[in-house]
Parts: structure tokens; sequence; C-alpha cells
């Protein structure tokens, strides 16, 4: 598919796909089905409106929203104007709401709710701090997507008025949608800002259907298949995943909210499920918290059936045949264990895809185990958002995949990895020094992360290069490594191991307060409160014990001498963790630097 531009490419499938369903929400208490030909009108009606606002070729429209269908129609509309989108997370504070909006010079805003419209006004009427200057957002509208988001336009009354001035200037539109072309920026994406202030990284339509077009020579998405979305439409990962639901045809069902996933997986019956590593995780964790209840002979047969997956796992991987007997003891393991945790999934899940943080080899392994293949695949939003995918044809659990046909990637003498190609952008918005510092001369972008490349070609990441850690032994340690193996233990939540130019390393770790509620239970006791735990000496000694069981797996200097329990859990609303819930790991440090010391006293 050879487009120009992210409209003309679905205006294109909309015309081919008219009566077929795109998109699949909960609405009016049932879930419903929106055409193709119903989506495109909805998003021609919203350009329409917007260019009778005054949105000219090159405005830039914040979209501060949840995932929604309403999301990708205001994008796409957005889009279609000739204008750019600047995707805001809704977990952000207001400070970094004013400074993403202020930085890219939006001109207008679209906020979900009263409660997202409370940061644009803080910012709006009290200002915040650019550049260490004061100064407030001028802002030409904003508007609201929910009703009671506050005074001013709204999107129904926007859709109301595109009915009526779409007839005089649907020709406007076609002739701003014609002269878009890969070279054209199409959206300002803001990084997550693990080490720093959010970057704006400047996509162009070019840098999108590269991705795109990649993604869909792997055959990982089919048309007509059922994607389901609940991860944030404001990360690349997602909006890659929906550009490419868009090119290939398919059915997104989206959530309705990260709380009702339990409800929304069966009731969609998805085929295909993207998810960050913290999800996986916790999906792990709530198994293995299921299988230490479940009484010796139950966890018995679970441990078989772990244990035949996990051979026909391995024979898979390496494209061998399976042997008659290993067939039929998978089969009676899947229809006594597995299909029962495929039908939490909606029971029809062929794949599932994990992007935005480092996936543990240990939950890849386990989810194949028990037949669900999770595709890891890596990138950054400075690769629009994806360097490396694996197969399902072609695939090593534990590593991040082969490189897309886009793009070319190589290794440092360092060992960081270095990319070029379609898909990546060639610079940082209003940021020439950091610049200057992630792009060398022969255009290469210096990704900031380590990575070792096998005889096969496929890509391991080994740790960010700035998260690297070098104790005052001279010893390098790896924490992500660390944190992986305490995060799979059943009482902890989120680990972040520290010890640079110290003598040895030390954790910070947050609780699984429902396992940590269960296993009180079981003991006669009833603990609710996350800070009543992490004072609770018989807790601490759990923890302890977790921490010892990960330390017999590290050499000697890798291990940790002490752990501190915060009292709360990390959260992107807390600001420490990033949206695609990432660690903040300077955030983290300084925040709690006074118990960091007092574990090196």
């Amino acid at each position: 598919m050879a487009f120009r531009s992210l409209p003309q490419m679905f205006f294109s499938r909309a015309h081919d796909l008219a009566e077929r369903t795109r998109y699949r929400h909960f609405a009016g208490g049932r879930w419903r089905d929106v055409s193709w030909r119903e989506t495109e009108e909805r998003v021609l009606r919203l350009a329409a409106a917007l260019v009778d606002l005054g949105v000219a070729p090159g405005t830039r429209i914040g979209l501060l929203s949840a995932t929604r269908p309403e999301w990708v129609e205001i994008d796409l509309a957005i889009l279609a104007c000739g204008a750019h989108t600047i995707p805001v997370y809704q977990s952000v504070v207001p400070a970094e709401c004013g400074y993403i909006l202020a930085n890219a010079e939006a001109e207008m805003v679209f906020v979900e709710n009263a409660k997202a419209r409370a940061k644009v006004d803080e910012v709006t009427e009290r200002g915040f701090e650019l550049d260490g200057v004061h100064q407030r957002l001028p802002l030409k509208a904003v508007i609201g997507i929910d009703d009671g988001a506050g005074p001013g336009p709204t999107f129904a009354g926007l859709l109301a008025r595109g009915a009526e001035v779409l007839p005089r200037l649907r020709d406007e539109i076609a002739r701003r949608v014609d002269a878009l072309d890969r070279s054209t920026l199409a959206t300002i994406v803001y990084t997550s800002g693990t080490t720093g202030p959010p970057k704006g990284v400047p996509q162009t339509h070019g840098n999108h259907l590269a991705a795109i077009e990649s993604t869909l020579r792997l055959g990982v998405i089919r048309e007509g298949e059922v994607d389901f979305f609940f991860l944030p439409l404001a990360h690349s990962f997602a909006r890659l995943l929906e550009y490419v639901g868009i090119a290939a045809g398919t059915v997104t069902a989206f959530a309705r909210s990260i709380d009702t996933l339990i409800e929304d997986l069966p009731a969609t019956r998805p085929h295909l499920v993207p998810a960050v590593p913290r999800v996986y995780e916790k999906i792990f964790a709530r198994i293995q918290a299921a299988r230490e209840a479940s009484g010796a002979l139950r966890g018995a047969i679970f441990d078989w059936a772990v244990g035949v997956g996990r051979e026909r796992s391995r024979l898979d991987e390496a494209h061998q045949p399976l042997p008659l007997w290993l067939r039929l003891k998978v089969a009676l393991a899947h229809r006594l264990v597995f299909a029962r945790m495929h039908e939490v999934l909606g029971g029809q899940v062929r794949l599932l895809l994990s992007g935005g943080a480092p996936l543990s080899p240990d939950i890849a392994r386990f989810f194949h185990a028990i037949g669900l293949l999770i595709l890891e695949g890596y990138g950054l939003t400075e690769t629009t958002p994806v360097l490396t995918v694996n197969r399902p044809d072609r695939y090593k659990l534990g590593t991040v995949g082969l490189p897309l046909d886009c793009c070319e990637i190589r290794l440092a003498e360092d060992g960081e990895i270095l990319a070029r190609g379609a898909n990546v952008v060639s610079g940082y918005y209003r940021r020439p020094e950091a610049t200057a510092e992630a792009w060398d001369a022969e255009g290469w972008f210096h990704t900031g992360d380590i990575g070792v490349i096998d005889e096969d070609g496929f890509l391991r990441i080994t740790d960010r290069k700035k998260d690297l850690i070098k104790t005052s032994g001279g010893k390098y340690v790896a924490p992500q490594k660390i944190e992986n193996l305490l995060k799979l233990r059943p009482y902890i939540s989120q680990a972040v191991v520290l010890g640079d130019q110290r003598k040895y390393c030390v954790a910070l770790v947050t609780l699984d307060a429902e396992e940590v509620a269960r296993w009180a239970r079981e003991h006669g006791r009833t603990l609710t409160d996350p800070a009543v735990m992490a004072a609770d000496p018989e807790v601490r000694a759990l923890v302890e014990a977790e921490v010892a069981a990960v330390n017999r797996e590290l050499a000697s200097w890798e291990t940790i001498k002490r752990v501190h329990i915060l009292p709360h859990d990390f959260s992107p609303e807390t600001g420490e963790l990033t949206p695609s819930l990432k660690v903040k790991r300077k955030v983290v440090a300084e925040r709690y630097r006074e118990i960091i010391d007092a574990m090196y006293r």
C-alpha cells in the first residue's frame, strides 16, 4: 500500500470496507458496533467543524483523553485538516500538561472530562514554569469530549456543526488531504520523561507509514480480526497498532477502562491483545497466587500441565515436530488447566503483543507454555515507535526480535543500539542540544539502550545505558534484570535497584497489596492498608525472604544488601511511573533520597 498520508490511508480503507465494523465500544448499556462508513462520516464532520472554527494547515491541537473511539476520530480529523495532533497523557500533572502544550505551541485542546479540563484551566489561569520563566498558556479554544467538561465547544456540538458545514467544506478537506505527503509533519509526541522533562518528537506521515507498511508485511495482524485496546493512545505503541489496524481492516474493541478488563475481554473476544509488560506481570502473579491457594492435588495438576507446556514450547520455538505422545499430553493439559486461562482472555486470542518496556523472559516462557505466544518488540518514540519485533513464525523468547525492513540497527562499541531508517525521526522539537546528543553525523539515532545481537540476528536488550550501576568497587550491575526478578515474586509489585558509586546495591520495593492481604487471611490476620502492611514485621520478613531468593540467582556484587518497603505502590498519578508503567528512576531516587541514604548508614 503506497499511501501518501495517514488520513488518505483511513479514507481509502473506509471506502473499501464501508459496511464492515470499524470498532466496538460499550454505549447505552451494551456493546455496539460502528461501521467504517459511520466512522468516516464522523471524522469528516469533525474535520469540517474544525476548519469552520479557523483551524488551518499546521495548527497544533492538543488531545488530553483516555483511550476511546473519540480519541481516534479526533486524531484523524485533525490530520485531515492538515493540522498536527499533540497527544497528552491523561495522567500528567498540570505543570507537565502546560509544558507540553506550550512547547508544541498548541492553539486549542480537546479535554475528555472535568478532571482533564481542570488541568488545562490551572495552567491557563495560574500559569506554569517553562525554561525557568513563569508563563501562561494562551489557547483559542478548549473543547470538551464528555458532557460536563466545562464551558465552550463540545464534541457533540462539533459533530452537529460539522453536519451543517460539511457540504460546503468537503472539497476543502479533500484538497488539504491531497496536499499532504510523507514529508509532512503529522504529530509531535512527547516522551514519557523517565530521566527528565519530556522531549517533543516530531513524527511525519512518512515515519508512521513506513512503520505501518513494515508491520503489515509481518503478517501479525489480519483483516476482520478483533484487536483489544486499553493502552493509552497518547503512547506511540498503542497509536501504531491503531494505525496498523486501520490499514489492515481490523475491528478495534475499546475496553471501558483498565478496571473492567476482566469483563471486557470475554465480552469482545479479541484475537490480538497488546499490552505493556506490567500487565503480563500482574496476570502472572495472579495465576501463581491461585496455584498456591489451590491445594496439593490441583497444584500438582497445574505444575504437570505447565511442565508439558514448557516441553511443547521448547520444540515449537526450535521448529521441531511434536511427538504424538506429547501432542496428546498437550491436549489434556489444555483441557484440564489452560482452557480456563484462555477463556479469561475471551477464548480466541491468537497472539499477545508486548512493547513499551522490557518483558521478563520468564514471563514470556510461562505464557508460551500455557499456549499464549507473546510477541515482544522494541522501539522508541523517536523510531515511531518500532525497530524490531518477533514474528509468529520466527521468534526467540527473551529477545525483542528481528529488525523491520524499513530500518537498520547496529551496535556501538559499548553495546549501545543505534538505528536509522524511514521510521526514525530527524531530531527533537526545539531541542537542538538534545538532538545533537542523540543523532550523529551519519544519521544514526543513539537509543540509550544496551543490547546484544545473536548469530541469527535477534536483538536482546540488556539495560539502559544511563541506568547501568557502577559500584564503588568498579563492578557494573544491570538493575533492570534484578528488578524483573524481584517483580516476579508474588508479594512484590514494583522494585527499584540503586547503588551507583556505592559499596553495594539496595532496593526500594512496593507491595502487591492484594496478595499480601490474601497471605494475611491465610494466617488468621486482616491487613488491608498498604502503609500498615509495609510497617508490619511479618510482612517485612516475607519480603526479605523473597529478596533472599532472588539474591541466590545473582552474582555476589549484584545482590541486594538492604531493602526498604514503601507504604504505597507507584502510579502515573503520583509521578513515579510513566503512562506506559515504567519507573521514573530519577523521580524515585530524588523523592526517597533520605531513605536511600539511610540504607547505606
